[in-house]
């Protein structure tokens, strides 16, 4: 009789298991969305970058800018 009952929980926590696998095959990652703070600092320093090409075109007034 115990043996039958071990065996039941054995093969119970086989399929969930299995069930567990399957569920998390099909998506091994959760894609997490930029928060306010990461899409801020992207910004600042895409405006950085944009600053620093103005002022060397501004130092160079005779050459046309490559902005």
């Amino acid at each position: 009789m115990t043996n039958q009952l071990v065996e039941n929980l054995l093969e119970s926590i086989k399929s969930k298991v299995k069930k567990l696998k399957k569920k998390t095959k099909n998506k091994p990652y959760v894609k997490i969305d930029k928060s306010a703070s990461v899409k801020v600092e992207i910004r600042s320093r895409k405006a950085r970058n944009l600053i620093n090409k103005t002022l060397q075109a501004a130092d160079r007034p005779g050459k046309l800018p490559s902005l």
